[in-house]
């Protein structure tokens, strides 16, 4: 996450220094990041507090899409 709170202060300092684009696309990333941690929390209090296998694999699904969508655009 580093990088992307490194981009807003290069942008701070000088609001050229970053394209609309590189901003739209690390504000993407920062989302789908967040949205990786939120739902591998989840997944663990799912799996400590019930014994509902579907809803444990839908919250691994959302993870994985999360995750592959983070990676399509970091690359």
């Amino acid at each position: 996450m580093k990088n992307y709170v490194e981009l807003a202060k290069k942008w701070l300092a000088d609001n050229k220094s970053a394209s609309l684009e590189e901003l739209e696309a690390n504000e993407k990333a920062v989302f789908y990041a967040s949205k990786i941690a939120y739902k591998v929390a989840d997944v663990a209090r799912a799996i400590a507090l019930t014994d509902d296998d579907d809803y444990v694999e839908h919250c691994k699904q959302q993870v994985k899409e999360a995750i592959e969508k983070y990676e399509e655009l970091t690359k």
